[in-house]
């Protein structure tokens, strides 16, 4: 590896630190608001649904809906519907996912 990729990774791992360390500086050990720990309780599901999103629908340079985007849509509905289990939503999933792509 170059010595720039080792200064990103560096420079990433500062600023991490920094972002992470910012919030209790900021607090002082006093308590969050209601509002607040409502917005930062409902932050990690909705990065989860955006990288899933991005995931399930980028091709690398452009939006693309192929076999993998199905999949995700049937393993998100088997969840939603049947209220059947994480497992099994993601079996579903990667079954359908390789049964079309296996067909194409």
């Amino acid at each position: 590896m170059t010595a720039t990729i080792w200064w990103t990774i560096a420079g990433c791992t500062v600023v991490t630190a920094l972002i992470k360390a910012f919030g209790p500086v900021v607090m002082g050990g006093r308590e969050l608001p209601a509002r607040v720990g409502g917005v930062i309780v409902l932050m990690a599901p909705a990065l989860l649904a955006a990288l899933v999103v991005s995931s399930a629908l980028a091709n690398g340079e452009h939006l693309h809906v192929g076999a993998d985007t199905v999949g995700v849509a049937a393993g998100a509905a088997v969840l939603v519907l049947t209220r059947a289990g994480v497992l099994t939503s993601v079996l579903v999933a990667a079954t359908l996912t390789a049964a079309l792509r296996l067909l194409v």
